[in-house]
């Protein structure tokens, strides 16, 4: 284990359906105190850090279009449920004394700031996490697009994707026992095979930016400060065309 953090900025995807917890809808409390405290652990590291949470446990565009409707208009209700989340996520940050900011995509001055790159790095630069909200601010462009987007603006080190699962398998391991857990993944291979741990276009922007994804479990506690200090359970997925091994869970 390393006793310096192996990035000095990141930024952090996590789902909207993370914040339910047990919860079939809306936002678990406890659940975003409990990130919120991961959050803080990695900050005493050093690491600065940025935030992108989706909607989906509030709102999907996506389901509006699946049923007919408009998805422009719906995705504009998705990302107004990321401003939500984002929101409960500076309350828990602030509760616990760490300073964190809300930037929109959209604009809402009586909510919060509005992004501009400038700003955002001005506020890491002074040690504040900052939560994109609003995801890109235009339709059609997912949340894991808005994180690798954000990602490559300020100038981070790595992109943290926050899933159910400690890392990316070989199939689904609460259904498959004999599932194996790769320990790093080329940019190229995952977009070749669909491995399906963030959208295409949020891999490939990664890839041009020479931007690592570290996959790991949003749901253990102190897993994040673990892994930026060269510990815990993930996998890397990076332009090293050599890193192709799998490993037993």
């Amino acid at each position: 284990m390393s006793l310096n953090p192996l990035y000095r900025r990141v930024v952090l995807k996590a789902s909207g359906e993370a914040l339910m917890g047990e919860q079939g809808f809306g936002i678990d409390v406890s659940v975003v105190d409990r990130i919120a405290a991961d959050i803080a652990a990695a900050r005493a590291l050093g690491v600065e850090v940025g935030v992108v949470i989706g909607g989906g446990n509030i709102f999907r565009g996506v389901a509006v279009a699946s049923k007919g409707g408009d998805r422009v208009t719906g995705d504009h209700m998705g990302m107004l449920a990321t401003v939500i989340n984002s929101l409960a996520l500076r309350t828990s940050l602030n509760k616990i004394g760490v300073d964190a900011v809300v930037l929109s995509a959209i604009a809402m001055p009586e909510l919060c700031e509005s992004f501009s790159q400038r700003q955002a790095t001005s506020y890491m630069n002074a040690g504040k996490v900052v939560i994109f909200a609003g995801g890109t601010g235009n339709p059609f462009f997912t949340t894991d697009s808005a994180a690798a987007l954000r990602a490559a603006e300020i100038g981070a080190d790595a992109l943290f994707k926050g899933t159910q699962v400690d890392g990316v398998y070989s199939a689904d391991p609460h259904k498959n026992k004999d599932a194996v857990r790769y320990e790093r993944l080329s940019h190229e291979r995952v977009m070749r095979e669909g491995l399906g741990i963030m959208d295409t276009a949020a891999i490939a922007l990664a890839r041009e930016n020479n931007i690592p994804i570290i996959v790991f479990s949003i749901h253990e506690e102190g897993g994040f400060a673990a892994i930026l200090k060269g510990a815990g359970h993930c996998t890397i997925v990076d332009n090293d065309p050599a890193g192709l091994d799998a490993v037993k869970a």
